[in-house]
């Protein structure tokens, strides 16, 4: 039997402003630029398609400069919690204790604590003290799906054993206050905090089973997405180069996996994709509307929530997961990060 996915659940951090009223504040800040500049960066913000975003602070400390030690304490904090009620929120979804769960492994690249939430998240629960931890790091947007690549490996070879991926992000709390960048404007302008969990293991009931998963890596692309390190905190590093190339090599991402499973796009009948932003997600809706298939949760995620990097992935997956489909449908995950590298994961329902 193959690994499945029994629950899928999001954690939302507790300030929440829509973009409408977030302008007068972006506008303060940009307020040292010229006119012509800010009147592009606003443009920027308003055409992200992102709507609505959540933040662990509210958007007065959002938007005050404090040191990098101050806002990693903050996210170290709020992250736990977090983590916690994402954890909690997912178990409640199935019949299962905290004391059930053998493998946790727990995702992040917006803050840095050691020991790593999960040890604290163990404490809190009580959770069993022979559990079996992976904090996983530096994966950005990608690490919801290697989270789940992982979790597949650890429970093939353990089938009656279960596995809890926890994603909490805080872009929010990286926001570089004094960088004038283009990227950081657009980053700015696309991302968002979030939280969410996946519980892994056996069950009779029909849910996605893990058929198989795979990781592209593109070469001598580390220069694509990632983070600086100043100072300051964590610099983003996002190349106005990376729809492009997406698009260049999504054949290559796409047709060999679904052909090594035996599968043609037509046998795909959901497409659970990582909304990045606005400009890949219309590149990839255009790839496949000709298709005949589309990302309207995907482009739903991000007008809710932005992009919260490692978790975003889980929030789509989530929504299919709440419809209850029937066995035999069949899902294609796809996520992409730094490395740079593409990673998916096929579903079936069963």
């Amino acid at each position: 039997m193959h690994p499945k996915i029994l629950a899928v659940a999001k954690a939302l951090p507790p300030f929440t402003k829509s973009t409408e009223e977030i302008l007068p504040r972006v506008e303060e800040w940009l307020a040292p630029l010229p006119e012509r500049d800010q009147r592009k960066i606003l443009r920027i913000f308003k055409y992200a398609q992102v709507d609505r975003r959540y933040s662990i602070m509210d958007m007065e400390n959002v938007f005050k400069e404090t040191s990098w030690e101050d806002k990693n304490a903050f996210f170290c904090e709020k992250a736990v919690e977090l983590g916690q009620q994402a954890l909690e929120n997912a178990l409640a979804k199935t019949d299962l204790t905290p004391q059930d769960i053998d493998f946790i492994i727990t995702v992040s690249c917006t803050g840095f604590m050691i020991p790593s939430m999960d040890a604290e998240i163990i404490n809190r629960l009580n959770m069993r003290q022979d559990i079996v931890r992976l904090p996983v790091t530096e994966m950005g947007c990608a690490a919801g799906t290697s989270a789940l690549i992982y979790a597949n490996e650890f429970l093939k070879a353990n089938p009656t054993k279960r596995a809890a991926i926890i994603s909490v992000e805080s872009p929010t709390s990286t926001f570089q206050h004094q960088d004038w960048r283009m990227t950081n404007m657009v980053s700015a302008a696309i991302f968002g905090d979030g939280a969410a969990c996946a519980i892994l293991g056996p069950t009779e009931e029909v849910r996605p089973q893990i058929l198989d998963t795979h990781m592209y890596h593109y070469y001598e692309a580390l220069h694509f997405m990632g983070y600086n390190v100043r100072n300051t905190g964590f610099e983003m590093v996002l190349d106005i180069s990376v729809p492009e190339e997406i698009e260049k090599r999504f054949p290559d991402i796409l047709y060999p996996f679904l052909e090594k499973n035996g599968l043609s796009v037509d046998q795909v009948d959901h497409f659970i994709f990582h909304p990045g932003g606005k400009k890949i997600v219309q590149m990839v809706e255009g790839l496949l509307h000709g298709l005949g298939k589309n990302v309207d949760d995907s482009k739903t995620v991000l007008r809710e929530y932005g992009n919260m990097s490692s978790a975003t992935v889980l929030y789509v997956l989530e929504r299919f997961m709440d419809r209850n489909l029937p066995a035999g449908d069949k899902g294609l995950m796809l996520a992409f990060g730094p490395g740079f590298s593409a990673q998916r994961l096929l579903l079936e329902w069963g």
